[in-house]
């Protein structure tokens, strides 16, 4: 093998090592790393976590606390589904006050909440229709920026000082199903 091709084989490798280094798989089966709360039932089925609720509210949420961070995950929620991404909680606890909130939810009675919305803080720019499908959800989270897409298309765009670090958790809320696979987070830091 010429010394041309060993150099680009290592420096490919060491790129690959340091950018796995960075990326921490989310939620997953049989770990401790995240909590259950709330009404919903959580279980795993085929390596993705679905959240089935009744009424009332319930959200898995992680132990550790994240500051900067790119994070990618596909959803698929059923129609009558109210569910979210929440980031940077100040506590084990979802809240639109205490978190950033991003919204699955096509059918919200306030559009300006739907899915792709940061709740309260960010209006949708675009409207992406999710409902009984998969999707991909990308959000950026560094320093005061809070950037969202939703199947690659950019729905939310906005500054906000009032959360430096938190917990993330995902939600089911109201009556019916939402499935989360594949959640990576990339940290920033």
């Amino acid at each position: 093998m010429n010394k041309s091709v060993v150099f680009l084989l290592a420096i490919s490798t060491l790129i690959l090592t340091s950018s796995c280094q960075n990326r921490e798989i989310l939620f997953q089966e049989n770990t401790k790393d995240w909590v259950k709360e709330g009404d919903a039932s959580w279980s795993f089925t085929d390596g993705a976590l679905e959240g089935s609720i009744t009424e009332g509210n319930g959200f898995v949420m992680t132990q550790k606390t994240y500051k900067d961070f790119e994070l990618n995950l596909e959803f698929h929620p059923d129609s009558t589904i109210n569910s979210g991404v929440f980031l940077r909680c100040k506590t084990l606890n979802i809240d639109a006050k205490d978190c950033h909130e991003i919204n699955i939810w096509d059918l919200h009675p306030n559009q300006e909440f739907r899915t792709g919305s940061i709740v309260t803080k960010a209006v949708p720019l675009a409207r992406v229709s999710t409902l009984n499908q998969w999707n991909t959800y990308r959000i950026r989270n560094q320093g005061d920026q809070i950037s969202v897409w939703v199947n690659d298309t950019l729905t939310a765009n906005h500054v906000d000082t009032s959360l430096v670090e938190g917990h993330i958790g995902l939600q089911a809320a109201g009556k019916g199903k939402i499935i989360f696979r594949n959640i990576t987070l990339e940290s920033l830091d």
